[in-house]
């Protein structure tokens, strides 16, 4: 992650850019400095899930109690000594980005090769080199902050561009995490997490000041040092012949420095010598060989520049004004303020002025003659030059943040690009004013947050007429400007209902669902790797096993598609599995499903809180499940096992026979689990979501030794070691998993291997038959991964027709 070449070169080049920190004594001199605020970190959590993962097992699924109580250790070492923890995780991947994690993606996939050869030819599980983590942890790491308090929040574009805008708008005491993208932003302090020592908390800390010392750079000119050696927008390959052309005319070569530091080298030196004489004089394209990825490289600059800031790097001239023709309200109801609007008069569009708070003169939004996208200007006031402002590097909207220091109010523009028209809003408070970003998912009371001195605000909330504007109909692009301060997102939203949307969003940032918003805002959603052998194909990948669930929750989630599913829109899923070059995502239509009493709205799920409608709520998740005629049998179960005996009865009705991989079948539940948080959430929550977390109900190292002890035949009062409580137990939950099973005419048959069965993998008893793209019909379903019903799309190596 981050920027190509440049954490080697940190840590063998200039090494005095790192420097040992305390986070005591760092804490301490932050409250000397600015009493009565609580010193915060904000972690990018997605880049400590190896850190924190100390557990010996990791390969059957994972040891989350001792995950768990892993967790609890960190977080007490951080708030025992006053310091407060902010916690985000990765809530979407970005379209820009989308080809850099298909390329990690497949990468995994090599190393979960190499991992099962390894288990093949060792017999044991292989060492900490070989590390992957176990399935599903990052899902599970939120709702566990989540119980121990924390506050946890989940983004709605890349994390790493939320922590740096948290981080200095809150004047945070630094960023945790280990990504070198953190070096470029202009924000707080950036720490190591994997050089953490976690009983002194001594860490790293990687000085951008240094770096920009050691490079003869200043920090405005990192973004475009970063672009140029490659990052996550950015391919590697697109500059490479630039760099080395730097790289041959550089006169100061370090022959005790390697290739790629020598290049750093050479770059920064074009950067401060060449590229700096004409900064303000002539555009990038004018000085790099941008060619035609000048669009992607603006991306890319954009994408480090926080709200308010600026770039001297994006210079552009202004196109003449000639008529003012309308004025638009602004849309916070607090400032009626009104921000003038003009017709260019080439291309008769209208528009946007920003106005220059100390001369109060009208700056227009100019149009790139070539990209025929709207640049915003705004006039710097010591400069007097026109500086475009930050673009969003996925959609390329502009988001221009013109902050004057009287009225210490931001304006943000956002542009429809489907009717072309343009929206101004100010989103801006008074200067004393303090609006919290959210509030505690747990107390759901709001923190005492304290601002930077010289920012004297917060991101404000969104008002339900800003939210509103992000809410259109299937098909319709449009940006959520709701997220003030962050970058505006172009969005395809799936549902229309904005009061349904922002429950569901809600939900998302505040990390108490999984999935459901992505699927209601943009219909895209995705998993990452699963410990599953390629070569063994006993057990289909989890991907398709759970597929008929995902369908019907679309149904469910996408309200529309209810009456006529074949007419509704596919949901693109980028699943991770065996076979799956993953070059474009799998189309995957609703299924539709049969509820009792007919499916109830979201609005009766989600918001009706009388009593009767918990019933309803589980009644649509079994139904999710296909599983509405186990009702009976399950309530029966005490909690926390209801959820885990739907899982099982679903696992144990779907194959007609299981002969599982110890390794690839405990990854397959934890997966299930996550599929449960997905269900419950869209459902409104009819179970704890507590009653699913794998630390209450699973265990990979346990699982993986009582399977072998089962495996060489080892009797029911063996595995369970003679205790008579766990004996009754077992036996009720087997009765309650077998009856139901028996129902849908399924037997649970053990040791038997799959491919041995005359009627091979696919078949059913009593069925020749397979499913229809309805999904009503139990008696002749087959195997519902195998039909991904109307619209699909078939692949040539086709994973689930092998057989």
């Amino acid at each position: 992650m981050g920027v190509r070449g440049l954490q080697g070169f940190v840590g063998s080049t200039c090494p005095h850019i790192c420097t040992v920190v305390n986070f005591k004594e760092l804490a301490e001199h932050h409250r000397s400095k600015y009493p009565g605020c609580t010193p915060t970190i904000v972690v990018d959590a997605m880049c400590c899930l190896r850190y924190w993962y100390t557990p010996e097992s990791w390969i059957c699924g994972g040891q989350w109690r001792e995950y768990f109580s892993a967790l609890r250790d960190f977080v007490k070492s951080f708030t025992a000594v006053g310091i407060k923890l902010v916690f985000f995780f990765d809530g979407m991947v970005e379209q820009d980005k989308r080809d850099e994690w298909v390329k990690r993606r497949l990468k995994n996939n090599r190393e979960i090769s190499r991992i099962f050869h390894y288990i093949k030819s060792h017999k044991e599980q292989p060492g900490r080199n070989m590390f992957f983590i176990p399935s599903g942890l990052a899902v599970f790491t939120r709702f566990a902050l989540k119980t121990l308090g924390q506050e946890t929040l989940c983004s709605l574009q890349e994390a790493d561009y939320e922590v740096a805008s948290y981080g200095l708008q809150h004047n945070c005491l630094g960023i945790l995490g280990e990504d070198t993208d953190y070096l470029i932003y202009d924000t707080c302090p950036y720490f190591s997490i994997s050089e953490l020592c976690l009983e002194s908390l001594d860490t790293i800390m990687l000085c951008r000041e240094k770096l920009c010392e050691s490079l003869g750079l200043c920090v405005a000119d990192l973004p475009l040092l970063a672009c140029l050696l490659g990052n996550d927008i950015i391919p590697e390959g697109m500059f490479e012949n630039f760099r080395y052309k730097c790289l041959s005319s550089y006169t100061s070569v370090k022959e005790n420095f390697d290739k790629k530091g020598n290049i750093i080298l050479a770059v920064s030196d074009h950067i401060s010598k060449v590229l700096h004489l004409y900064q303000g004089e002539k555009k990038l394209e004018e000085l790099l060989p941008l060619g035609p990825n000048k669009a992607l490289f603006y991306k890319g600059m954009a994408s480090y520049l926080l709200p308010g800031q600026k770039s001297p790097w994006l210079f552009q001239k202004s196109k003449s004004v000639i008529t003012l023709d309308k004025q638009v309200m602004s849309s916070d109801p607090g400032s009626r303020q009104e921000v003038p609007m003009c017709t260019d008069p080439e291309s008769k569009q209208e528009v946007p002025m920003c106005t220059d708070p100390e001369s109060k003169q009208e700056v227009p939004m100019c149009t790139d003659p070539e990209s025929k996208q709207e640049v915003p200007m705004c006039t710097d006031p010591e400069s007097r030059q026109e500086v475009p402002m930050c673009t969003d590097p996925e959609s390329g909207q502009e988001v221009p943040m013109c902050t004057g220091p009287e009225s210490r109010q931001e304006v943000l523009m956002w542009t429809d690009s489907e009717c072309r028209q343009e929206i101004i809003m100010y989103t801006g408070h008074e200067s004393k004013q303090e609006v919290p970003v959210c509030t505690d998912p747990i107390s759901k009371q709001e923190d005492s947050m304290c601002t930077h001195p010289e920012i004297n605000q917060k991101l404000p909330v969104a008002t339900d007429s800003e939210f509103k504007l992000m809410c259109t109909n299937p098909g319709i692009k449009q940006e959520d400007p709701a997220n003030v301060g962050l970058e505006i997102k172009q969005q395809v939203t799936m549902v229309s209902d904005t009061e349904i949307l922002k429950v569901a969003r809600t939900h998302h940032v505040q990390a108490e669902s999984y999935l459901v918003y992505n699927i209601m805002s943009s219909g895209e959603i995705e998993c990452s790797n699963t410990l599953e052998d390629e070569l063994d194909q006993a057990l289909p990948s989890q991907a398709f096993i759970y597929r008929p669930i995902r369908q019907r929750v679309y149904s469910l989630l996408l309200e529309n598609c209810q009456d006529v599913a074949s007419t509704c829109p596919a949901v693109k899923e980028w699943f991770v599995y065996p076979g799956n070059p993953l070059r474009h995502p799998d189309l995957v239509r609703p299924l539709q499903m049969t509820v009792p009493g007919g499916t109830p709205s979201l609005k009766i799920l989600w918001l009706n809180q009388e009593a009767e409608i918990q019933v309803r709520r589980l009644d649509t998740l079994l139904a999710c499940f296909n599983l509405s005629s186990s009702r009976e049998e399950l309530q029966a179960v005490e909690s926390p096992f209801q959820a885990l005996c739907c899982l099982l009865i679903y696992l144990f009705v779907q194959p007609d026979y299981i002969n599982p991989r110890a390794v690839q079948l405990g990854s397959l539940l934890v997966r299930g689990l996550t599929t449960l948080v997905l269900v419950n959430s869209a459902c409104g929550f009819p179970w704890k979501t507590s009653d699913f977390m794998p630390w209450n109900v699973f265990d990979g190292k346990l699982f993986h030794q009582k399977y072998l002890q089962s495996e060489k035949g080892y009797a029911v009062e063996v595995l369970l070691e003679q205790n008579r409580s766990r004996l009754t137990k077992f036996h009720n939950l087997k009765a309650v998993v077998c009856k139901a099973c028996m129902k849908e005419n399924r037997r649970i048959t053990g040791r038997v291997h799959w491919g041995s069965h005359h009627a091979g993998r696919w078949g059913r008893q009593g069925s020749g038959s397979h499913r229809t793209g309805s999904g009503y019909s139990r008696s002749g379903q087959g195997q519902p991964w195998r039909d991904q019903g109307p619209g699909s799309r078939q692949y040539e190596h086709d994973q689930w027709r092998r057989y």
